[in-house]
């Protein structure tokens, strides 16, 4: 953990603050563009027969031109047999893709391509356990699924092709093992282009050297990495670079950045400095910190955290702490399926939110409201995908990022900042998980370490449940305590009851104090002292929960010849009757008894009765409070024992 950075982060909120906006329409417009951007590739070709292998290191050599939409070169896999009688290899690749020939130690070696399966046949079986390596030429026209997984554009005249390959597209363009269960542990990449341009990819760029009339750009990437995150972009790149110093260290951040948008865009991407510090501090060193971070300009409308070398369309400051955030959860710890797809959007959601806490703070609560009003304005939707064919659904702003985002938050308040944090980190750095795949119940056992209690409940509530609880609230303040019942209903019959810590606030015009209270059922009553007349109740003020359509009432305060209730006597010594005279013969209720402290007492039901005597016995002398509840409205009062 490195505490300067909070210090730096201290020092630049105050410059930010001015400069930062806030869009309302920014999440549900990158989600958005990101369904589009992914249609027509969920459906993965990746098959069991894969599982059989590792893949240790890839080789791509691509000749791109980006005035030509076509891919040709090779990609040389190194690959260790997981399991005894390997005698065939498989790999994703497109049928539209044409495969040239498949070297085996440098001899050619049959192969099958069909139904978007590349199967290398072997005249042996190979032994378990040792590398090996194949090579696989090709060459074609990737498919055009509109914004798909190989596009070519133009900007201001200038041609352009970039990848984006998210969920399974990365088989539209290059042999590769697809899928959630394997990261190549390195890749090395060479981009043969025309002269005219740049090439951009994942992590360091080791050479650029002349070949008549091309550029080779290798770029040398040496963490694990998924599929998926592999990217390519060609066109005509301005560059610049930022430094962002770790104590005697520095990470260099490159931009690759349309000419005609350069002198605009370092006004605006300087802002990933201290992100970048602010994410250090709270989750751990950069996790790609012996090479870089980058972006890459792109012509399409959002971004795509390809590890170490983002592309981006614009600069916005939400769009950039999203996709930054993606490198620690999403590229570092990825998501074992589709269905926990949340593990990536919701904490890149809820890290963009943290940099507004952080950096630019008069926008942090207007985030949460934001995204507390996007998931209550339908009344189902759980944060876990079960149809992961549907597009919409796993790319859903509401419930994938916002939904995702706020049972981080709602976690973060029920645990604490130690313990939360503590268990993200231990998340992120697990040996089994780090730079490989996660489940949702990897880091439901974390949070559990961390807070030292069962969180089952909490997600079978709000990982799995749908919808969301609203809170109705009445109360009243007789002597200096305030006495107050809270009834629960939910929007979705999935979820009975939604357990959670209470945020309420006590004001009048000039003192407030806000309280934390355990609601474990509806019902339920609770006393607080406060010292100070109080003339309102807010619930949740500060949006701290998922929760809509919340009252509060103020309670019937005078009681003076109440006709349809009467105590006596009072004060009395060891019995106390309380008269219902004008209560409808089945109007259900419930007496609370506090004493003078707030503290309850006991608790009396009563149903068609038209009164009831309680015996005061046990109650020593003093003041007490009584709350009787009927059709959740209360009516408080008080009386007296004396001996």
């Amino acid at each position: 953990m490195r505490t300067f950075a909070i210090l730096f982060c201290m020092v630049v909120s105050g410059l930010l603050q001015g400069q930062v906006t806030f869009n309302d329409q920014d999440l549900e417009t990158l989600a958005k563009r990101e369904q589009d951007a992914y249609a027509g590739k969920l459906f993965p070709r990746h098959t069991e027969r894969a599982s059989n292998y590792d893949v240790r290191w890839y080789r791509c050599w691509w000749n791109i031109d980006p005035a030509v939409r076509e891919i040709s070169g090779n990609v040389t896999t190194l690959f260790v047999p997981g399991a005894p009688g390997l005698d065939s290899l498989v790999f994703d690749l497109n049928h539209a893709l044409t495969v040239d020939s498949v070297r085996y130690h440098n001899q050619a070696t049959p192969w099958l391509h069909a139904a978007d399966l590349l199967t290398i046949r072997f005249s042996a079986t190979l032994p378990q356990q040792t590398a090996d390596s194949v090579t696989v030429y090709y060459h074609g026209v990737p498919p055009d699924n509109g914004f798909g997984a190989f596009t070519q554009g133009t900007h201001n005249g200038a041609p352009v092709i970039w990848t984006l390959s998210e969920p399974y597209g990365a088989s539209d363009w290059w042999p590769c093992k697809n899928g959630l269960t394997d990261k190549a542990d390195s890749v090395d990449i060479f981009i043969s282009t025309p002269s005219a341009y740049r090439a951009a990819s994942n992590g360091v760029l080791k050479s650029v050297l002349q070949a008549g009339t091309n550029t080779v750009f290798h770029w040398k990437h040496r963490y694990p990495v998924a599929a998926y995150l592999v990217c390519l972009a060609v066109t005509n790149y301005a560059r610049y670079a930022y430094q962002v110093p770790f104590y005697a260290d520095t990470l260099e951040v490159v931009n690759y950045i349309y000419p005609e948008d350069s002198a605009s865009a370092a006004t605006e991407t300087g802002s990933i400095v201290s992100m970048i510090q602010l994410y250090d501090t709270l989750f751990g060193i950069y996790p790609f910190q012996r090479e870089k971070y980058g972006h890459a300009q792109f012509g399409w409308g959002g971004g795509m955290e390809h590890q170490t070398m983002t592309f981006v369309t614009s600069f916005g400051f939400e769009l950039l702490a999203h996709e930054l955030g993606h490198q620690w959860f999403g590229d570092k710890v990825t998501c074992g399926s589709w269905t926990d797809i949340w593990l990536n959007e919701g904490f890149a959601t809820y890290l963009s939110g943290l940099c507004y806490e952080h950096l630019a703070p008069t926008w942090w609560t207007r985030f949460r409201e934001v995204r507390v009003k996007s998931v209550t304005a339908y009344p189902g939707g759980s944060v876990y995908c079960a149809d992961t064919a549907n597009i919409n659904r796993l790319f859903d702003s509401r419930l994938s990022y916002a939904k995702g985002a706020l049972v981080l938050h709602q976690l973060r308040w029920l645990m604490g900042d130690a313990a939360f944090f503590t268990a993200l980190n231990n998340y992120l750095h697990d040996p089994g998980l780090a730079y490989g795949f996660a489940r949702t119940e990897n880091l439901k056992s974390h949070l559990e370490s961390a807070c030292g209690e069962e969180l089952t409940w909490y997600f079978n509530d709000w990982f799995t449940g749908e919808g969301y609880p609203s809170y109705h609230i009445s109360w009243t303040q007789p002597g200096d305590s305030v006495l107050f019942t809270v009834t629960q209903t939910q929007s979705h019959p999935s979820v009975s009851f939604f357990r959670m810590i209470m945020p309420v606030q006590f004001k009048n015009a000039s003192r407030d104090t806000l309280v934390r209270f355990l609601n474990t059922f509806s019902g339920q009553s609770f006393a607080v002292r406060i010292p100070f007349k109080v003339d309102s109740v807010i619930f949740d003020p500060n949006y701290e929960l998922i929760s809509a359509s919340n009252t509060v009432i103020g309670a019937v305060t005078e009681f003076t010849g109440h006709s349809f209730l009467k105590i006596y006597p009072n004060p009395a010594t060891d019995k106390l009757t309380f008269n219902f005279q004008g209560f409808p013969p089945k109007d259900p209720g419930k007496i609370s008894i506090y004493d003078y402290s707030g503290r309850l007492k006991d608790e009396f039901y009563f149903h068609r009765e038209t009164e009831i005597t309680i015996n005061t016995c046990k109650y020593s002398s003093g003041l007490y409070f009584y709350l009787l509840t009927r059709f959740g409205r209360p009516i408080t009062g008080k009386f007296m024992i004396v001996r």
